[in-house]
């Protein structure tokens, strides 16, 4: 495919706001796509050359493009970046400073731009910067404008479109299986290898059949399982051992939620939301080779800073001091880790996905060594609340965040959420105390000593799973410091959008839109329904009338934290878990 042909498709991506359009639109250009190409089609739609787990990043500089620009199109890199300042979007720059070619379109194709890319992404060593800049000016000079404005987003992960994974599945599922409702028999391989261009160059080539095959693959991240929500023990019981089998419970540890794939002594390590950790958490990966008494493994793990000093493990605020690119070993000695093994999922080339709770509790506690850095968590069987209420107290006392309860002939359901897995925290009873972890839709311009700030209040949302799309739950003013309101404004700012994106769904219109990509961690004194916000809320015809009923709100919202560091978009609380919070909270 040209790469000007595939340009067209993004231009009407760009500019739609209709979920179920971006649906159609992705369809037809999955459907024209050589299964040579599909691939590098999905991972560029997506703003990338790879997997998201892939540690294979272009990484160029505001900067660095600006000049790359200059150099294309006979400008100075201070005007670049003025036209920059001025759009707020340096591929509209590049578009404006490209006359000579406006109207010149080379026969470049996908597979040339990805190649290129490819190239860029791989580059290092010295002399790195001035070999990128002529490797990317080289395929500049090559465009018309609009295929530029579009490269250069690439590059600087930017690509403005904010399509999320299961709209891509959506995409595939209605070109090569002929409905969009097919896509959750896409949705077990992709959550088993988190790669949406091997699902499609698989589906394009192999059909659904092979699909079917693909395989957990040590190096590939599985999608993690997550929990619901209960209560407290009484209802966990009635819930979740209705028959006397018992539950298996073990503590709930606020860290980073890391995933250890062991193969002989190469270790890789990613995150909740499909990130390589690996080079942040060397200490880990010395444990790994020590500990583990397994060719290859996948390990399910909580990560957690530790104080040697003191002898107690840290709130996650000083947990997340531990991402970083640079000063890594100082920052290990300082903050060292501890990581909690409480689940496998393969072994010596077998996935154990569809094993049982309590025999991989067996395999986990035969193959973790006594060490210092991993501390099995096989965690332990109880028949009684009683007994969970006190596990659940001397979790608190301990300063973790409470309870993981899960049934004991559970399977592994990667990326699923439901009640095989449920969480109790410090105040899952009574008034609603919880957090909620939002994402940012858009902000309120700021008045009086805000209006220096930028933003004033926060339009946040929650994620609807079904519908992917993001749901807005609250305006937030409250819990911020003034460098945070600097902060948040700093980075929604960079992901402000001219329209709403197709994504969002609210009635609320901010002063600005912003791309759904910050996540942040809100407490709030209760839920109530509003019919002002749409997480929630529904419709139906009656008498010949729509009649909505009103959605869920927070009432007195206040930042926490940001999460972005271990939260993507669609990691947030759903609609569902909001709707069994409010349930579940205490009724005045």
């Amino acid at each position: 495919m040209l790469f000007s042909k595939f340009v067209t498709y993004l231009e009407r991506l760009e500019t739609t706001s209709s979920r179920l359009i971006l649906i159609d639109i992705l369809a037809e250009l999955f459907t024209i796509a050589s299964k040579e190409d599909i691939d590098k089609i999905i991972y560029l739609t997506q703003g990338r050359v790879a997997p998201f787990f892939a540690p294979l990043e272009i990484g160029m500089a505001d900067k660095t493009v600006a000049e790359t620009i200059a150099r294309s199109y006979a400008s100075k890199k201070e005007d670049v970046l003025a036209l920059y300042n001025k759009l707020g979007d340096m591929g509209k720059a590049a578009q404006d400073l490209n006359l000579e070619n406006r109207d010149k379109n080379k026969n470049l194709t996908v597979a040339d731009v990805f190649n290129i890319l490819i190239k860029i992404a791989n580059t290092n060593g010295e002399g790195t910067v001035e070999k990128r800049i002529m490797l990317l000016s080289g395929l500049l000079v090559e465009m018309n404008g609009v295929s530029a404005r579009h490269l250069v987003r690439i590059p600087l992960g930017n690509n403005r479109l904010g399509i999320g994974d299961p709209t891509i599945l959506d995409g595939l599922a209605l070109a090569i299986l002929g409905d969009r409702n097919r896509r959750k028999l896409l949705e077990k391989a992709y959550s088993e290898t988190s790669d949406l261009g091997l699902i499609g160059k698989t589906l394009k080539t192999d059909g659904l059949d092979g699909v079917r095959k693909l395989m957990v693959r040590v190096g590939c991240p599985i999608r993690s399982e997550l929990c619901e929500r209960l209560p407290g023990p009484e209802k966990v019981f009635e819930k979740m051992s209705p028959n006397g089998e018992g539950v298996h419970a073990t503590p709930k540890y606020d860290g980073f939620r890391v995933q250890i794939h062991k193969n002989d002594d190469d270790v890789r390590m990613f995150s909740r939301n499909l990130e390589d950790m690996t080079h942040m958490f060397p200490e880990i990966i010395d444990g790994t080779r020590k500990q583990i008494m397994a060719k290859t493994a996948i390990l399910d793990t909580e990560a957690l800073a530790y104080q040697p000093e003191s002898e107690e493990f840290l709130p996650f605020q000083e947990t997340t001091k531990r991402r970083r690119k640079h000063n890594i070993a100082q920052m290990a000695e300082q903050l060292p880790l501890k990581a909690f093994v409480f689940d496998i999922l393969y072994i010596n080339g077998k996935s154990l996905l569809d094993t049982p709770l309590t025999e991989r509790m067996t395999i986990l506690a035969d193959i973790v060594y006594d060490g210092d850095v991993l501390i099995p968590a096989p965690g332990k069987i109880l028949y009684d609340s009683s007994d969970l209420q006190k596990m659940l107290d001397d979790s608190i006392s301990k300063g973790l965040e409470g309870v993981v309860v899960k049934r004991t002939d559970s399977l592994y359901e990667a990326g699923g959420r439901n009640f095989n897995w449920v969480k109790l925290k410090r105040h899952s009873s009574g008034e609603l105390n919880d957090t909620i972890d939002c994402v940012v839709l858009g902000y309120i311009a700021g008045k009086g000593k805000r209006a220096a700030f930028g933003a004033g209040a926060l339009l946040v949302g929650v994620y609807d799973k079904e519908k992917d799309m993001f749901m807005s739950v609250s305006k937030i003013g409250t819990g911020l410091t003034d460098e945070e309101w600097k902060e948040i404004y700093e980075r929604a700012d960079k992901l402000r959008v001219d329209q709403k994106p197709a994504r969002v769904d609210s009635i609320i219109v901010p002063s600005v839109w912003v791309r759904p990509e910050i996540v942040i961690e809100i407490l709030a004194d209760e839920i109530t329904r509003s019919p002002n916000h749409t997480a929630g809320k529904k419709s139906a015809i009656i008498n010949g009338q729509i009649e909505s009923e009103s959605g869920y709100a927070l009432r007195f919202p206040r930042l926490v934290t940001f999460r972005s560091a271990d939260r993507r978009p669609e990691d947030a609380t759903t609609v569902n878990e909001l709707i069994t919070m409010y349930n579940q909270q205490g009724k005045k």
